[in-house]
């Protein structure tokens, strides 16, 4: 059967009036819609290939381009990091577990994006990429059932159930339209009989949908438990998180808690983990919360803007009556959490009074005392102090002093390294940022351009971008530095490439046009050398991102 083409948008009905078969194919395109790369061209009707990966990432790629933009969206360096150092140690286990195959290894993104919302949220979307609310984050007592979810959600990437999911949806597809077409039929001579036809086709539909949902929830399961323990988690960790969702399905209706909804908690669920589960590892005890999870929650909660009065009330939290007899890990994520939010409150004198208390006691925790430090920094950044913010970062140790220590391994500390977790090639390591974390880079810089100061960190952002360049808070870094220099050429060149890290390909476009103007006005092709190298590398960058901007413009 050949393929017709497919409009964006529902048919309008009055034109498809007289044809019951026309109505429900229009009916049909509504209630499924399709993905975008294949409105062009439909498959035969019982086509049950999968996407291809190819296919499949472009999806993620328009998806993320779209939540970039979202004004809930956070680059937020140390949380990233933090949600890093749990992700990537999976991904790994996941690749030595032959659990991830080298095709979405390669063409997938593995990538995460946080969002502000105060939900308990996570999800993955098609192409390796996944999205967390800063409300999952703030919630978890420790990063072993972050990394539960986490590991939930890699296995719904890893044995593609988007991909079967959408088969799915083809198969379904043949049923609810022959549904409608015989209740159309049907309801010419008997209204009743028709609208009944109708909608048992289309409850068989759902029926069917639900339950391959719940073999993939199952299956996502079995597979994400089987990567806690080879990528350095405790498996207690999913039933700690299970027993949290399970008490949230109770007593939860404010709809606070959307991840219950797209994962839905059953009886069945919660008995096949426990069975998973060696009696050894049940009776032991499960790892108690980190001081760098402690504070790295206290951070999502404060960054989700919860409001001035929230922040009012744990500013004071630490003064309260009793506080002293909490556990280490509650004391240290309230004095976290009151020096942050009296930093966004602009009360600097009441922010550097809690960070000294928050450094006090995270003493001798090397994790801990490294936030710390770049909580003060972003302190002393913030009330305009560039001086104070380098002595803070000074104090936080190198990167390979860190190497060995086992609080440091523990969390996501300066000395993770993207290559050693991702493979060769994949990505750079903290020796290939001058020995500093992305946290400590980005501060450093930003202290450093506010004293004019700056060109020193050059060679570290270029080998950053070189091994990241997708991250595009590094790339308008780098333009800053390169513009205090007085290298505006250069400048707009790392402008562009950071639109193009956001899949912006227009904008990417116009910054590289821009570019090739102040080349030809400054005669760079006729003088320096290195300004003639950059004219050249745009005019290169330019045609390769109008050919991604046309790809682009067609698949809308």
């Amino acid at each position: 059967m050949g393929s017709t083409p497919v409009s964006r948008g529902c048919p309008a009905t009055g034109v498809l009036r007289h044809s019951a078969v026309a109505w429900a194919i229009a009916a049909l395109q509504c209630v499924l819609p399709l993905p975008g790369w294949a409105q062009g061209a439909l498959p035969t009707l019982g086509d049950g290939s999968d996407m291809t990966t190819s296919q499949e990432r472009r999806l993620g790629d328009r998806i993320i381009r779209e939540l970039y933009r979202d004004p809930d969206y956070i680059d937020d360096a140390v949380l990233n990091e933090y949600v890093l150092g749990i992700f990537l140690p999976l991904v790994k286990a996941a690749r030595e577990r032959g659990e991830l195959p080298p095709e979405l290894d390669e063409r997938f993104a593995w990538e995460i994006l946080l969002g502000r919302d105060r939900t308990v949220n996570a999800f993955a979307l098609p192409g390796g990429y996944f999205g967390m609310h800063l409300g999952l984050i703030g919630v978890v007592s420790t990063r072993d059932e972050l990394a539960s979810v986490m590991a939930h959600e890699l296995s719904h990437v890893t044995q593609r159930h988007i991909s079967r999911l959408i088969t799915q949806q083809s198969r379904q597809g043949p049923l609810m339209l022959g549904a409608m077409v015989l209740g159309m039929l049907a309801a010419t001579k008997n209204p009743s009989a028709g609208q009944a036809m109708l909608v048992g086709g289309q409850a068989l539909a759902v029926q069917n949908q639900l339950n391959f949902s719940r073999d993939m929830e199952r299956e996502a399961d079995r597979v994400g438990y089987g990567l806690m323990a080879p990528a350095g988690f405790a498996p207690q960790g999913f039933v700690s998180m299970f027993d949290k969702l399970q008490q949230a399905n109770r007593i939860n209706d404010n709809g606070s808690w959307p991840y219950l909804r797209s994962h839905p908690l059953t009886t069945q669920r919660i008995a096949d983990l426990h069975a998973r589960i060696p009696p050894a590892v049940a009776r032991s005890p499960a790892p108690g919360p980190t001081l760098e999870h402690a504070m790295m929650a206290a951070r999502a909660r404060v960054l989700s803007r919860p409001g001035v009065d929230v922040w009012r009330q744990w500013v004071n939290e630490p003064q309260a009556g009793g506080f002293g007899t909490q556990s280490l890990p509650r004391r240290v994520g309230a004095w976290y959490a009151a020096s942050l939010s009296a930093l966004q409150l602009q009360d600097m004198a009441a922010a550097r009074a809690a960070q000294r208390s928050l450094l006090e006691a995270a003493r001798g925790d090397a994790a801990g005392t490294r936030q710390a430090h770049l909580l003060g920094a972003e302190i002393e950044l913030a009330g305009g102090q560039a001086d104070a913010a380098l002595e803070q970062l000074a104090l936080i140790p190198a990167a390979d002093s860190q190497a060995g220590d086992p609080a440091s391994a523990s969390g996501s500390g300066a000395a993770l390294t993207l290559e050693s977790v991702t493979g060769p090639g994949r990505g750079a390591s903290a020796a290939a940022s001058g020995g500093l974390g992305r946290p400590e880079m980005i501060l450093r810089t930003q202290a450093l351009l506010r004293q004019t100061r700056a060109a020193p960190m050059t060679g570290t952002l270029q080998t950053w971008v070189t091994n990241h360049p997708r991250d595009a808070s590094v790339w308008y870094l780098l333009a800053a530095v390169w513009q205090q220099q007085g290298q505006p050429l250069r400048a707009v060149r790392a402008e562009a490439e950071a639109h193009v890290a956001r899949y912006d390909y227009a904008a990417a476009v116009d910054r590289f046009k821009a570019g090739q103007d102040m080349a030809r006005k400054t005669g760079s092709r006729g003088g320096d050398a290195a300004e003639y190298i950059e004219a050249s590398i745009i005019e290169t960058r330019l045609r390769a991102t109008e050919s991604l901007l046309k790809e682009q413009a067609a698949e809308r």
